[in-house]
């Protein structure tokens, strides 16, 4: 039985809600991660309380599995997220870092994608598990991405050096695009439906990636014309609403990618459409609207990433696989980095230990999840999500609660 929305938003708003609170008041950590923390304990709690003979896990899990989060989150949530991230960043700022930004969006991605999918292949030989190299690659694909959502989040309690936060955000608003990419051509071959073709791979970017940004630029630029013509902050606001949900859906409906074009129109409006097309006021009613917005969505999100653990299986073989993957994407990671950093040294200087600083930066968090449960139902669907989740948690509550003191002690 589908489940009203209605009832769906008010359980995970109320929730998201105490959660916030017991986080404020108690735990005191950044709002993603104790979001994530409570949700975490619920799930816990709700598998004590079934091993009690109190059959509440069953429920708990019916209700989870009635909602689809990858749809969810890939084609709902993300593009308010993106959206929200994409005008706080300073369009100045991250062209002097567009290089950079560049290539470890893009290369970074492919590397570490290869070289995770690889060093997972020859685990799950090692381990006796059946996972075909096809397939380790499209875990690498969906791992390799930093995620915006978590990123942004977590770098609102961090205060490190602009230079360093704008690569590590622009990065992350950019990445998940391309990752996205690799993985929807990874898959296709997975399962069939695709084939090795070099050419077709660099045109499916090029539509996909490249296509996004044009779509992105276009539909802001509509909208930043019309709000130079209007000073009424509802409908300034309401255009901005219109702009994100109709300019998702018809980019998803045209094969483009969402991600991309919501960044695009979002450093559109948030640098050239607050300074020349909007009154002080509505500056004002469209900043505390976007953030409000992002703060509300990040608490449904990192809440119900933490309830996830009750309908995610994690056999030993596969809780020993995801626990061994964490170390093999950090040091994929820093890989990427390194080489990116590497390449762009003779022209530019990096603070220190920048690499150590993105690369334990670069989190993973709900778009991974999303993508691997997007996976046809099969044993390699679930490793792939089980062996995610750990990866992720792993990312979100220790790199996320340890990157401040790290960006402290390097800088």
């Amino acid at each position: 039985m589908k489940l009203p929305i209605f009832t769906i938003l008010g359980l995970f708003l109320t929730i998201a809600a105490v959660a916030s609170y017991l986080n404020y008041r108690y735990i005191k950590v950044p709002s993603a991660i104790g979001l994530m923390i409570v949700g975490l304990g619920m799930s816990l709690a709700i598998l004590g309380l079934d091993s009690l003979g109190l059959d509440i896990q069953s429920i708990a899990e019916r209700f989870l599995e009635r909602i689809n989060f990858s749809e969810a989150l890939m084609k709902g949530m993300l593009s308010f997220l993106l959206f929200a991230g994409a005008l706080k960043i300073n369009l100045d700022d991250l062209l002097k870092q567009k290089f950079i930004v560049s290539i470890l969006a893009t290369g970074g991605v492919l590397i570490s994608t290869f070289l995770v999918g690889t060093a997972l292949y020859l685990i799950t030989s090692l381990l006796d598990i059946n996972l075909p190299f096809i397939y380790c690659l499209v875990f690498g694909a969906l791992i390799a991405p930093t995620d915006p959502v978590a990123v942004l989040s977590i770098l609102k309690s961090v205060k490190a050096p602009k230079t360093l936060e704008t690569k590590i955000a622009g990065e992350s608003l950019f990445n998940d695009g391309v990752g996205v990419v690799v993985f929807t051509v990874l898959v296709g071959i997975a399962y069939g439906g695709g084939s090795l073709s070099v050419g077709g791979v660099i045109a499916l970017f090029v539509k996909e990636a490249i296509g996004g940004a044009i779509f992105g630029l276009a539909i802001g630029w509509v909208a930043y014309r019309m709000l130079k013509t209007v000073d009424d902050h509802s409908v300034e606001i309401l255009i901005t609403l219109a702009l994100v949900c109709g300019g998702y859906a018809l980019a998803s409906a045209l094969h483009l990618s969402g991600p991309i074009a919501m960044v695009v129109s979002g450093l559109l409006i948030g640098n050239y459409g607050r300074r020349f097309a909007m009154s002080d006021n509505t500056r004002d009613h469209l900043d505390k609207f976007w953030e409000l917005t992002d703060e509300i969505l990040n608490a449904v999100l990192f809440v119900w990433i933490g309830m996830e653990l009750l309908i995610i299986s994690f056999p030993w073989n596969y809780l020993i696989v995801g626990l061994i993957t964490i170390p093999v994407a950090l040091v994929s990671r820093f890989i990427s980095v390194w080489s990116a950093i590497t390449a762009m040294k003779r022209w530019r200087e990096f603070s220190r230990n920048a690499t150590i600083i993105l690369t334990w930066g670069g989190l993973r968090g709900g778009i991974s999840i999303a993508l691997a449960l997007s996976l046809v139902t099969g044993a390699e669907r679930n490793l792939i999500i089980s062996i995610t989740y750990i990866v992720v948690i792993f990312s979100i509550l220790v790199q996320g609660l340890s990157i401040k003191s790290l960006i402290r002690k390097s800088i």
